[in-house]
């Protein structure tokens, strides 16, 4: 296994409460991703495949459409493979296999079961990053996939719709949030982190209860890899947390430009702004 002290001491400290960043997830790719081995780069993928999964689905919908640009893959050469697999032409092996597999099952649905693309798709990719062969990485997955379920699996009770149907994957947790109807899906025992996901899914405010989800995620990653310094599990970690901050500062941003609406709409309200200050 490839060691990376240089780039690991170079990486900055990171908090989930941090308001600005110098680097981001496109920084890393661009300056990190081309000093990764091989079998690393592999493993750095399988975090920017998210972004070829969501680009894909568009690309599907509408050739012209304008896709992320931190995925692996450009616009071209998704569509270029797209082009390929649906024609039943010779692909080769740069692309995973999953999205073939996917894209094949995409002509063949009829109109009624495209409510359920981006879940399959979701279930292909977990299953396929599962089989990493990396310990950590594998167990991310495994952890994000259950946590998810779960939140969805709750939800569904709550407003009383079939759990089955909706619930991702096919772990050992997938099958027990299908089928039991025990108050905590006979789970408790098996997972560590069951009854604080079950606080934070009651938690009524949604920005604070996604701040608690993705603290839940910080607290496992760092737990995860405490004894992993210089490696590229130590790397994959600081992707995952870059990704949490980058989005929490985009929130805040959000937030701030609705609030400052809220207020000029208000003024607009209360004095007679003349027309031509509008």
């Amino acid at each position: 296994m490839s060691t990376y002290y240089y780039l690991v001491a170079g990486l900055p400290k990171l908090s989930l409460e941090d308001s600005k960043l110098n680097y981001t997830v496109a920084t890393f790719k661009s300056e990190f991703y081309p000093y990764l081995s091989t079998g690393d780069k592999k493993l750095a993928n399988l975090f920017y495949l998210k972004r070829d999964n969501a680009n894909l689905l568009k690309l599907l919908k509408d050739r012209d459409a304008v896709i992320e640009p931190c995925g692996i893959y450009s616009a071209e050469e998704l569509i270029e493979y797209i082009t390929s697999v649906k024609e039943d032409m010779k692909v080769g092996d740069e692309f995973p296999s999953y999205l073939s597999i996917f894209i094949r099952e995409y002509f063949a649905m009829s109109a009624d079961d495209n409510s359920l693309l981006e879940n399959r798709l979701s279930a292909l990719y977990y299953s396929y990053a599962m089989q990493s062969g990396n310990r950590f990485v594998s167990e991310w997955f495994k952890f994000n996939l259950i946590l998810n379920n779960v939140l969805v699996a709750l939800t569904a009770r709550k407003f009383k719709l079939d759990v089955a149907s909706l619930i991702v994957g096919d772990t050992e947790e997938c099958e027990a949030l299908r089928t039991s109807n025990a108050r905590d899906f006979g789970l408790s025992g098996e997972l560590d982190y069951f009854e604080p996901l079950i606080k934070i899914a009651e938690t009524e405010n949604l920005l604070e209860r996604e701040k608690k989800l993705d603290q839940l995620r910080w607290d496992w990653l760092e737990e995860n890899t405490f004894f992993d310094y210089f490696t590229v599990e130590r790397l994959f970690v600081f992707l995952l947390q870059l990704e949490m901050v980058e989005r929490w500062i985009a929130l805040d941003k959000e937030k701030g430009n609705q609030l400052f609406r809220k207020m000029i709409e208000t003024l607009k309200n209360e004095v007679q702004i003349p027309e031509e200050f509008r």
